[in-house]
């Protein structure tokens, strides 16, 4: 069951002063920038542990330590270079515009890599768009900014703007 607000629907999204409007972005992504350099650091110390247990003075030569040493050293060598070789996951949400639901949908991706989706909305709980150069506003029906999408190209452009045209209103 849905609620809805039915006096919102009274107000005219075109009444809204949408330049007065001020986005505000709040993320909670954690920080990626710290996280790899430090996993680069601790991948070169531990290769760097590897080969000096091997050429350190003093280093027991041992017929019984050899086996151990050479588990160890083999350990760090292929935990530190994963460490290094560990990519950054995009973690940007992606918005999908399906024309047969007549919804817009974004979905980021879950720590395993599976997109989730985050918001759903149907076109005709949308207040408005207003389209750029390469850019997309999508506007709520009190006239707060919703989103903003980047364009790849003026196809997609024209492609969104046809598919919106029908049930959005469309700002100049």
């Amino acid at each position: 069951m849905t609620a809805i607000n039915t006096n919102s629907f009274e107000r005219s999204a075109t009444n809204a002063n949408f330049e007065k409007s001020v986005p505000v972005l709040i993320a909670f992504a954690p920080n990626w920038k710290v996280r790899m350099v430090l996993s680069r650091v601790v991948g070169a110390f531990l290769i760097v542990i590897a080969f000096s247990m091997w050429i350190m003075q003093g280093s027991a030569m041992s017929a019984e330590v050899w086996p151990i040493k050479l588990a160890a050293s083999m350990m760090f060598l292929m935990v530190g270079v994963s460490l290094l070789t560990v990519q950054l996951l995009d973690a940007r949400p992606d918005a999908y515009f399906d024309p047969i639901r007549r919804e817009v949908r974004v979905l980021q991706k879950n720590e395993n890599g599976r997109p989730q989706t985050v918001l759903r909305r149907s076109y005709d709980t949308l207040g408005g768009a207003r389209f750029a150069d390469n850019e997309v506003e999508l506007f709520d029906v009190d006239g707060s900014l919703l989103m903003k999408l980047p364009l790849q190209s003026a196809d997609v452009s024209r492609a969104l703007k046809g598919q919106l045209s029908g049930s959005v209103t469309i700002f100049a």
